[in-house]
């Protein structure tokens, strides 16, 4: 076998295993040894770390096979850009300012609303919750916003109250808005990223051909959901309180910018280096308005991410043909479909090296990796990121991907017909 085909073996062997996660944490959990063993067990339970152990055993083959110099000269063609960027994103977004200023507009937002329609102020948080944190990744980047609205579900989450069936549900439109939540511009959603400097795409054209369904994608999502789990929403989630501690203005435009200038420059991975290492230091020089950063979160979603890149990209040799023989409506619900099992930005990247793509087809494909996004972990790049800080809400802080997929059926339904409605293909 060559070496795609050999990539593409691995790949599907852990994507297989991602799906037994939940098996492997009831073992970790029967075995309370605490024997290396039970701690081996616990992390091949871990999402993030299965495709990181797949991706390891397909270097150490290659190194056997081909030599020990290959998997060195093979991962330096490959760029690691997009996972750096998103561990500095996840590591920025989780201070504390960012979380007190997402805390105090929703707050702001829900008592408002509330002495106006008298609605319980949880339904409310939530709604807005779900609506403009993953709106707000057209600004501040989908990562920034899963960061962000993981952490103030993660206080609204209790874990001893919360049911099954609520939880994949809240985690699944998680998943979902914040895939077409930054549909709005042409930088923040990564699917777009990849493509709309190579196909001239400016930010009109991403508004009113993505823009415009993605809202009404997130909006409905919302509204259906508190509609039907409106008893356990209001019985099992808790209503954020807010952090009264006052923030100094300073620090939170400080954190603002240091944000803004990471964005700006997510392509120049020595520079956006450079400012987090400036970052480190800010929020050592205030720590008295700090809390601990997700750095253990950060780091698992960046090992997910690499571990994506090393095996993903060798998955061209059969989706580059598949994209090529399909157009309009074939290739959009195709898009959905082949998103569930891999990286939505590697299958718009993917569509960029087809040069026979028409416009419609072009629309239709990026169309298809927004709305599929949030049917598997790692459908969209930020999703990994959003479990990592609502793992411990989980039985055994492990992922049931088929209840998952299950769960975001429906949303994925809804942004599919918004699309398909409300797009140009």
């Amino acid at each position: 076998m060559d070496l795609k085909t050999v990539g593409t073996v691995f790949f599907t062997f852990a994507f297989i295993h991602s799906f037994c996660a939940p098996l492997i944490a009831k073992l970790a959990v029967r075995n309370q040894s605490h024997s290396w063993w039970q701690r081996c067990l616990h992390w091949l339970s871990e999402v993030e770390i299965i495709f990181g152990f797949w991706a390891f055993l397909f270097l150490v083959c290659m190194a056997f096979a081909l030599g020990f110099a290959e998997p060195f000269n093979y991962v330096n063609t490959l760029s690691m850009t997009e996972p750096i960027f998103i561990f500095c994103i996840m590591m920025i977004a989780s201070t504390k300012p960012f979380i007190w200023l997402a805390e105090n507009f929703i707050l702001f937002l829900s008592q408002t609303f509330h002495r106006m329609l008298k609605i319980e102020p949880v339904l409310l948080q939530f709604f807005f919750l779900i609506t403009i944190g993953p709106l707000s990744g057209s600004l501040i980047t989908e990562p920034a916003a899963m960061t962000i609205t993981a952490l103030l579900l993660f206080q609204m989450i209790q874990r001893e109250r919360i049911d099954k069936k609520l939880l994949y549900g809240i985690l699944a439109i998680l998943f979902v808005n914040i895939s077409v939540g930054g549909a709005l511009t042409h930088f923040a959603a990564p699917p777009i990223l990849m493509v709309a400097r190579h196909w001239q795409w400016q930010w009109k054209d991403v508004f009113f051909n993505l823009g415009v369904p993605a809202i009404v994608t997130v909006f409905v999502n919302a509204a259906l959901f508190v509609l039907f789990m409106k008893k356990k929403i209001i019985s099992m989630l808790m209503p954020v309180d807010g952090d009264r501690d006052p923030m100094p203005a300073w620090v939170a435009a400080l954190h603002i910018g240091f944000l803004g200038a990471v964005v700006y420059y997510a392509h120049q991975l020595f520079i956006f280096l450079l400012i987090f290492a400036l970052f480190l230091i800010a929020v050592s020089l205030t720590k008295a308005w700090q809390t601990k950063m997700q750095f253990r979160s950060a780091a698992l979603v960046g090992v997910f991410l690499a571990s994506l890149v090393i095996l993903g990209t060798l998955q061209s040799w059969w989706l580059e043909p598949l994209m090529q023989k399909l157009s309009g409506t074939g290739l959009y619900l195709s898009a959905i479909g082949l998103t569930a099992v891999t990286d939505n930005a590697a299958l718009t990247y993917l569509g960029s090296l087809v040069p026979s793509l028409t416009d419609r087809s072009k629309w239709a494909l990026v169309s298809g990796a927004l709305a599929g996004g949030g049917l598997t972990i790692l459908a969209n790049a930020p999703n990994p990121a959003g479990f990592a800080i609502l793992h411990s809400k989980f039985d055994n802080s492990a992922l049931n991907a088929a209840e998952l997929f299950l769960a975001a059926l429906a949303p994925t339904l809804v942004a599919a017909l918004s699309f398909y409605f409300l797009g140009n293909f």
